[in-house]
Protein backbone atom coordinates (compact mmCIF):
# COMPACT_ATOMS: atom_id res chain seq x y z
CA UNK A 1 0.00 0.00 0.00
CA UNK A 2 2.83 2.42 0.84
CA UNK A 3 4.57 1.70 -2.46
CA UNK A 4 1.30 2.26 -4.33
CA UNK A 5 0.67 5.55 -2.51
CA UNK A 6 4.17 6.86 -3.34
CA UNK A 7 3.77 5.67 -6.95
CA UNK A 8 0.44 7.45 -7.39
CA UNK A 9 1.81 10.63 -5.86
CA UNK A 10 4.83 10.47 -8.19
CA UNK A 11 2.50 9.92 -11.14
CA UNK A 12 0.43 12.97 -10.21
CA UNK A 13 3.56 15.10 -9.85
CA UNK A 14 4.82 13.93 -13.26
CA UNK A 15 1.49 14.64 -14.92
CA UNK A 16 1.49 18.17 -13.50
CA UNK A 17 4.94 18.81 -14.93
CA UNK A 18 4.64 21.26 -17.85
CA UNK A 19 7.60 19.67 -19.62
CA UNK A 20 5.57 16.48 -19.94
CA UNK A 21 2.70 18.24 -21.72
CA UNK A 22 5.10 20.07 -24.01
CA UNK A 23 6.76 16.81 -25.06
CA UNK A 24 3.43 15.12 -25.77
CA UNK A 25 2.30 18.15 -27.79
CA UNK A 26 5.56 18.14 -29.73
CA UNK A 27 5.19 14.44 -30.56
CA UNK A 28 1.67 15.10 -31.81
CA UNK A 29 2.99 17.88 -34.06
CA UNK A 30 5.65 15.53 -35.41
CA UNK A 31 2.99 12.95 -36.24
CA UNK A 32 1.01 15.64 -38.08
CA UNK A 33 4.17 16.57 -39.98
CA UNK A 34 4.64 12.89 -40.82
CA UNK A 35 1.13 12.82 -42.29
CA UNK A 36 1.99 15.82 -44.46
CA UNK A 37 5.26 14.23 -45.60
CA UNK A 38 3.39 11.02 -46.29
CA UNK A 39 1.06 12.88 -48.62
CA UNK A 40 4.07 14.15 -50.55
CA UNK A 41 5.79 10.76 -50.73
CA UNK A 42 3.05 8.89 -52.54
CA UNK A 43 2.88 5.22 -51.60
CA UNK A 44 5.04 5.69 -48.49
CA UNK A 45 2.45 7.33 -46.24
CA UNK A 46 2.06 4.48 -43.76
CA UNK A 47 5.78 3.78 -43.50
CA UNK A 48 6.68 7.42 -42.83
CA UNK A 49 3.93 7.87 -40.23
CA UNK A 50 4.87 4.73 -38.28
CA UNK A 51 8.61 5.32 -38.55
CA UNK A 52 8.53 9.00 -37.56
CA UNK A 53 5.79 8.55 -34.97
CA UNK A 54 7.44 5.65 -33.11
CA UNK A 55 10.87 7.27 -33.34
CA UNK A 56 9.47 10.43 -31.77
CA UNK A 57 7.81 8.31 -29.07
CA UNK A 58 11.17 6.71 -28.29
CA UNK A 59 13.18 9.95 -28.27
CA UNK A 60 10.78 11.98 -26.17
CA UNK A 61 10.13 9.04 -23.88
CA UNK A 62 13.89 8.98 -23.33
CA UNK A 63 13.82 12.67 -22.37
CA UNK A 64 11.01 12.01 -19.89
CA UNK A 65 12.84 9.02 -18.41
CA UNK A 66 16.07 11.01 -17.99
CA UNK A 67 14.96 14.46 -16.90
CA UNK A 68 12.14 13.32 -14.64
CA UNK A 69 13.87 10.08 -13.60
CA UNK A 70 16.99 11.78 -12.26
CA UNK A 71 14.81 14.10 -10.18
CA UNK A 72 12.91 11.30 -8.48
CA UNK A 73 15.45 11.08 -5.67
CA UNK A 74 17.79 14.07 -6.15
CA UNK A 75 14.90 16.57 -6.04
CA UNK A 76 13.65 15.10 -2.77
CA UNK A 77 17.18 15.29 -1.33
CA UNK A 78 17.72 18.91 -2.44
CA UNK A 79 14.39 20.01 -0.97
CA UNK A 80 15.12 17.92 2.14
CA UNK A 81 11.64 16.41 1.90
CA UNK A 82 13.16 12.93 1.83
CA UNK A 83 13.97 13.20 5.54
CA UNK A 84 10.34 14.05 6.28
CA UNK A 85 9.08 11.11 4.22
CA UNK A 86 11.51 8.65 5.77
CA UNK A 87 10.67 9.89 9.28
CA UNK A 88 7.27 8.30 8.73
CA UNK A 89 6.80 4.52 8.74
CA UNK A 90 8.15 4.28 5.18
CA UNK A 91 11.11 2.07 4.36
CA UNK A 92 13.77 3.34 2.03
CA UNK A 93 13.15 0.39 -0.29
CA UNK A 94 9.45 1.32 -0.44
CA UNK A 95 10.41 4.90 -1.30
CA UNK A 96 12.64 3.78 -4.20
CA UNK A 97 10.13 1.24 -5.55
CA UNK A 98 7.28 3.75 -5.27
CA UNK A 99 9.20 6.42 -7.16
CA UNK A 100 10.13 3.96 -9.90
CA UNK A 101 6.57 2.64 -10.18
CA UNK A 102 5.14 6.15 -10.45
CA UNK A 103 7.39 7.18 -13.32
CA UNK A 104 6.85 3.85 -15.09
CA UNK A 105 3.10 4.47 -14.87
CA UNK A 106 3.67 7.92 -16.37
CA UNK A 107 5.75 6.45 -19.20
CA UNK A 108 3.16 3.74 -19.83
CA UNK A 109 0.35 6.27 -20.15
CA UNK A 110 2.40 8.55 -22.40
CA UNK A 111 3.69 5.74 -24.60
CA UNK A 112 0.13 4.45 -25.03
CA UNK A 113 -1.13 7.96 -25.84
CA UNK A 114 1.63 8.51 -28.40
CA UNK A 115 1.06 5.09 -29.98
CA UNK A 116 -2.66 5.87 -30.17
CA UNK A 117 -1.83 9.16 -31.93
CA UNK A 118 0.26 7.28 -34.50
CA UNK A 119 -2.53 4.75 -34.93
CA UNK A 120 -5.14 7.46 -35.48
CA UNK A 121 -2.90 9.21 -37.99
CA UNK A 122 -2.55 5.94 -39.90
CA UNK A 123 -6.33 5.45 -39.83
CA UNK A 124 -6.79 8.96 -41.23
CA UNK A 125 -4.29 8.52 -44.05
CA UNK A 126 -5.55 5.06 -45.03
CA UNK A 127 -9.19 6.02 -44.68
CA UNK A 128 -9.85 3.00 -42.48
CA UNK A 129 -8.20 0.06 -40.78
CA UNK A 130 -4.81 -1.01 -42.09
CA UNK A 131 -2.99 -4.26 -41.16
CA UNK A 132 0.00 -2.14 -40.10
CA UNK A 133 -2.05 -1.14 -37.06
CA UNK A 134 -1.08 -4.49 -35.53
CA UNK A 135 2.63 -3.67 -35.76
CA UNK A 136 2.43 -0.35 -33.90
CA UNK A 137 1.45 -1.60 -30.46
CA UNK A 138 4.03 -4.41 -30.01
CA UNK A 139 6.78 -1.98 -31.10
CA UNK A 140 5.41 0.64 -28.67
CA UNK A 141 5.40 -1.97 -25.88
CA UNK A 142 9.09 -2.68 -26.52
CA UNK A 143 9.76 1.06 -26.41
CA UNK A 144 8.10 1.14 -22.99
CA UNK A 145 10.29 -1.73 -21.76
CA UNK A 146 13.38 0.14 -22.94
CA UNK A 147 12.23 3.29 -21.14
CA UNK A 148 11.58 1.29 -17.96
CA UNK A 149 15.19 0.04 -18.04
CA UNK A 150 16.49 3.58 -18.61
CA UNK A 151 14.33 4.88 -15.76
CA UNK A 152 15.91 2.32 -13.45
CA UNK A 153 19.35 3.42 -14.70
CA UNK A 154 18.54 7.10 -14.06
CA UNK A 155 17.18 6.25 -10.62
CA UNK A 156 20.36 4.33 -9.75
CA UNK A 157 22.62 7.24 -10.68
CA UNK A 158 20.41 9.77 -8.90
CA UNK A 159 20.94 7.87 -5.64
CA UNK A 160 24.61 8.84 -5.46
CA UNK A 161 25.37 11.45 -8.15
CA UNK A 162 24.37 14.98 -9.11
CA UNK A 163 21.48 15.55 -11.55
CA UNK A 164 23.81 16.72 -14.34
CA UNK A 165 26.11 13.71 -14.08
CA UNK A 166 23.14 11.36 -13.70
CA UNK A 167 21.66 12.68 -16.96
CA UNK A 168 25.02 12.36 -18.72
CA UNK A 169 25.62 8.80 -17.48
CA UNK A 170 22.10 7.70 -18.41
CA UNK A 171 22.42 9.18 -21.90
CA UNK A 172 25.76 7.41 -22.38
CA UNK A 173 24.25 4.10 -21.28
CA UNK A 174 21.41 4.64 -23.77
CA UNK A 175 23.83 5.29 -26.63
CA UNK A 176 26.08 2.34 -25.76
CA UNK A 177 23.05 0.11 -25.28
CA UNK A 178 21.67 1.03 -28.69
CA UNK A 179 25.08 0.29 -30.24
CA UNK A 180 25.53 -2.94 -28.30
CA UNK A 181 25.78 -5.18 -31.43
CA UNK A 182 28.49 -2.86 -32.82
CA UNK A 183 30.30 -3.02 -29.48
CA UNK A 184 30.33 -6.83 -29.67
CA UNK A 185 31.61 -6.71 -33.24
CA UNK A 186 34.32 -4.24 -32.25
CA UNK A 187 35.37 -6.52 -29.38
CA UNK A 188 35.72 -9.46 -31.75
CA UNK A 189 37.87 -7.50 -34.23
CA UNK A 190 40.01 -5.48 -31.80
CA UNK A 191 43.76 -6.12 -31.94
CA UNK A 192 44.42 -5.42 -28.27
CA UNK A 193 43.52 -8.10 -25.71
CA UNK A 194 42.77 -5.41 -23.13
CA UNK A 195 40.40 -3.64 -25.53
CA UNK A 196 38.62 -6.90 -26.28
CA UNK A 197 38.24 -7.60 -22.57
CA UNK A 198 36.86 -4.13 -21.80
CA UNK A 199 34.42 -4.17 -24.73
CA UNK A 200 33.18 -7.65 -23.87
CA UNK A 201 32.74 -6.61 -20.26
CA UNK A 202 30.69 -3.58 -21.29
CA UNK A 203 28.67 -5.68 -23.72
CA UNK A 204 27.64 -8.15 -21.01
CA UNK A 205 27.26 -5.62 -18.20
CA UNK A 206 25.32 -2.82 -19.89
CA UNK A 207 21.74 -3.30 -21.18
CA UNK A 208 21.36 -4.41 -24.78
CA UNK A 209 18.79 -1.80 -25.80
CA UNK A 210 19.02 -2.78 -29.46
CA UNK A 211 16.80 -5.74 -28.57
CA UNK A 212 13.93 -3.33 -27.89
CA UNK A 213 14.19 -1.41 -31.16
CA UNK A 214 11.66 -2.78 -33.67
CA UNK A 215 10.65 0.57 -35.14
CA UNK A 216 12.08 -0.14 -38.59
CA UNK A 217 10.38 -3.54 -38.76
CA UNK A 218 7.06 -2.01 -37.68
CA UNK A 219 7.39 0.65 -40.40
CA UNK A 220 7.63 -2.14 -42.99
CA UNK A 221 4.60 -3.94 -41.54
CA UNK A 222 6.57 -6.77 -39.91
CA UNK A 223 5.07 -8.06 -36.68
CA UNK A 224 7.21 -8.63 -33.60
CA UNK A 225 7.39 -12.39 -32.86
CA UNK A 226 5.65 -13.45 -29.65
CA UNK A 227 8.85 -15.20 -28.55
CA UNK A 228 10.76 -11.94 -28.91
CA UNK A 229 8.16 -10.05 -26.86
CA UNK A 230 8.29 -12.65 -24.09
CA UNK A 231 12.09 -12.86 -24.08
CA UNK A 232 12.54 -9.07 -23.98
CA UNK A 233 9.96 -8.79 -21.20
CA UNK A 234 11.86 -11.28 -19.04
CA UNK A 235 15.16 -9.56 -19.87
CA UNK A 236 13.80 -6.12 -18.93
CA UNK A 237 12.24 -7.37 -15.69
CA UNK A 238 15.47 -9.08 -14.59
CA UNK A 239 17.64 -6.09 -15.50
CA UNK A 240 15.31 -3.63 -13.78
CA UNK A 241 15.19 -5.83 -10.68
CA UNK A 242 18.99 -5.85 -10.50
CA UNK A 243 19.18 -2.05 -10.92
CA UNK A 244 16.50 -1.44 -8.28
CA UNK A 245 18.29 -3.76 -5.86
CA UNK A 246 21.49 -1.76 -6.38
CA UNK A 247 19.58 1.52 -5.95
CA UNK A 248 18.04 0.35 -2.67
CA UNK A 249 21.43 -0.84 -1.42
CA UNK A 250 23.03 2.55 -2.14
CA UNK A 251 20.06 4.53 -0.82
CA UNK A 252 20.06 2.55 2.43
CA UNK A 253 23.61 3.78 3.09
CA UNK A 254 22.84 7.46 2.48
CA UNK A 255 22.81 9.80 5.48
CA UNK A 256 20.30 12.65 5.19
CA UNK A 257 20.96 14.27 8.56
Amino acid sequence: MKIAAIALNTFRESVRDRVLYNLVLFVSLIVVAAVVMGRIAVGQEAKIIVDVGLSATSVFGLLIAIFIGIGLVSKEIEKRTVAVILSKPVRRSEFILGKFGGLCLTLLVNTAAMAATVSLALLYVKGGFDPMQWTIWPAAYLIFLELAVLTAVALLFSCFSSPALSALFTLLIFLIGRWSPDLKLFAENADSAATRMVCRGLYHLLPNLANFNFINEAAYGLAVPARTLAGNTVYAVCYVAALLAASVLIFERRNFK
